[in-house]
């Protein structure tokens, strides 16, 4: 009964601007931070514990030789999964109007762009994905240790099974094809972030072009989009997604439209999804780059915005739509791009695409409420 949520749209190409570090003047200007800190409820509910995530110093113990990281996540293992784009760099030049990708004369990227890293020193320990992607965006480890990428040159969503990472056992989207998803054809624009759910449920962001959330079953056919035609919610640039099963919702890093949007996600009842969205907006907030989520807690790191916007880390609860703490390393971020929590809760793990790094949080007990 939700397919009419689809195909009454139209698709228009919109040009993309590129994922650099740059000055932006051209946001609203909410004043002195301090002040608005100052009047901010960053407290949590009287019984809650807030873990404040805590810099782990000199982590990685080597520089690691990659280029712009644009995801993390975590395996079973407990170890970080990141995905790099070597020396490739998205410019102006690197899509054209109609978002097409402009360097295919390049070929694909020839060195590894996925690397597993030891948690402990976060060394290498073992690599794959080279000559297989032109642009990576989002990589996600689901609960079966599956890897799910994104490729913005390519618009497509890929998933890796653990004993197979040359071929792809589920592909989404058509290979340097920029497009509106269908029924019959499912086309993807510049898709940026996956979230999978237990039941086998598969979230899309779709991404810099459609701004929708799109949800196709296990074996990828397509059931709805978010938001749906009829719906008031509107998205710019869905930059990350996270799932939170238990309160059957799916936050979005609402990426230019400053905040961060939590639909329902359909997995235990339809008819809630005509609820609408929790929507968290805060000043401080600046254009949200990624989510990542642990029990009811929301994890989110913003990007360059504005001279008056801190770039930091922020601790929100999900129940309430409130923002418990922000958090930072003591040099600070410059340009994080993507951030995740391992599945025990213990520790986090942020990246950047400007320096290239990734950092390592630890996840530890410094507000106790009770």
């Amino acid at each position: 009964m939700w397919s009419y949520l689809l195909f009454f749209l139209t698709f228009h190409g919109i040009q993309c601007e590129p994922e650099t570090v740059r000055d932006n003047f051209d946001y609203f200007s909410f004043g002195n931070e301090e002040n608005i800190l100052k009047n901010l409820d960053l407290h949590a509910p009287k019984d809650e514990i807030v873990l404040r995530p805590q810099e782990v110093k000199d982590w990685p113990q080597q520089s690691l030789n990659v280029g712009q990281i644009t995801a993390v996540s975590i395996n079973s293992l407990g170890q970080p999964v990141i995905f790099h784009r070597a020396e490739r760099v998205w410019d102006e030049s690197t899509f054209n109007e109609s978002n097409v990708y402009q360097n295919l004369d390049k070929g694909p990227i020839i060195e590894d762009t996925i690397l597993v890293l030891d948690p402990q020193t976060g060394s290498v320990l073992h690599s794959w994905g080279a000559y297989a992607f032109y642009m990576p965006h989002g990589l996600t480890v689901d609960h079966h240790d599956n890897v799910w990428v994104t490729d913005v040159a390519k618009h497509q969503v890929f998933k890796f099974t653990p004993n197979n990472h040359k071929y792809p056992i589920l592909t989404i989207g058509e290979a340097f094809t920029a497009g509106y998803p269908y029924r019959r054809r499912v086309l993807l624009c510049m898709p940026t972030s996956v979230a999978v759910a237990t039941t086998g449920e598969i979230f899309v962001a779709d991404g810099y072009c459609n701004n929708q959330i799109l949800k196709f079953n296990a074996a990828g056919t397509l059931l709805f989009a978010i938001p749906s035609f009829s719906d008031t919610l509107t998205l710019n640039v869905p930059h990350s997604v996270t799932l939170l099963e238990q309160l059957d919702i799916v936050c979005v890093a609402d990426r230019e439209n400053m905040r961060i949007v939590c639909p329902k996600a359909g997995l235990k009842s339809y008819i809630k999804m005509l609820e609408p969205a929790t929507v968290i907006e805060d000043p401080t907030l600046g254009r949200v780059f990624a989510v990542a989520s642990h029990g009811d807690m929301i994890y989110a790191v913003n990007g360059p915005t504005s001279q008056n916007i801190a770039i930091r880390g922020f601790t929100v609860n999900a129940l309430y739509g409130n923002i418990l703490d922000t958090w930072e390393p003591s040099t600070g971020f410059t340009n994080p791009h993507a951030l995740a929590v391992t599945r025990n809760g213990s520790h986090l793990y942020v990246t950047e695409i400007g320096p290239n790094k990734i950092w390592k949080f630890e996840l530890t007990d410094v507000y106790d409420k009770k």
